[in-house]
């Protein structure tokens, strides 16, 4: 795996976007046609906005944000949500062995059917353990999407308060700690990444606001 501690003067490339992200958006807004967990969001502002966090850490991590990291970013739910293997051997075909690679690492079921997912723990688990093996193209997308998910949540706690937690398969305590072993994984493989540093701030001023002094998060 690449150095992924250090920001990297290479890595400043201005990314040029090709009708292929252009594919992408129209792939994605094809298959993730419904809203946000309880919301009325629709699913492609998440994935464009994951997509706009990754295009703005180019310059900041130590390797090229390339356009195939872009396009993994808009796709990254695909698999999980939409298909399972089937889709990633779709987005592999359309999009090439790398896009495919770096949403298969942020994927944690490949069920067709998302009525036959394993049990949360069991995959957040899974994803945790296998994460910091994972190559820095991927950690990157991994992170936008927690950033994204995280900035959300807080947000909409400012809003409506511990309703917020209901529309989770799991509540406050289980969605604080899988943001903070995610977080452990994230430090120790990209300590030096601004993004990292900003998903701790969300998640600490999550924490708080949602519950201070609660010794389970």
């Amino acid at each position: 795996m690449a150095d992924i501690t250090n920001v990297s003067t290479e890595s400043a490339v201005v990314i040029r976007l090709t009708d292929r992200f252009t594919r992408a958006v129209d792939y994605a807004r094809h298959i993730h046609v419904g809203s946000r967990k309880g919301t009325d969001v629709p699913y492609m502002a998440h994935l464009l906005g994951v997509a706009s966090l990754v295009l703005g850490e180019s310059g900041h991590v130590g390797f090229p944000v390339t356009e195939n990291v872009v396009i993994a970013a808009l796709l990254h739910d695909a698999v999980e949500d939409e298909g399972g293997l089937f889709r990633l051997r779709d987005i592999e075909d359309k999009f090439g062995p790398e896009v495919a690679k770096i949403v298969e690492g942020c994927t944690d079921s490949f069920e067709e059917d998302a009525d036959k997912k394993k049990a949360w723990e069991e995959r957040k688990k899974s994803y945790i353990e296998r994460l910091p093996n994972e190559p820095s193209s991927t950690l990157l997308v991994s992170l936008a999407d927690k950033l994204y998910n995280a900035r959300a949540i807080l947000e909409d706690y400012r809003e409506v308060g511990p309703k917020v937690w209901e529309r989770f398969k799991r509540g406050r305590e289980q969605q604080l700690w899988y943001f903070r072993e995610l977080i452990k994984v994230y430090e120790e493989k990209c300590p030096n990444w601004r993004i990292v540093a900003e998903l701790k701030s969300v998640v600490a001023q999550l924490r708080q606001i949602s519950g201070q002094g609660s010794s389970s998060s």
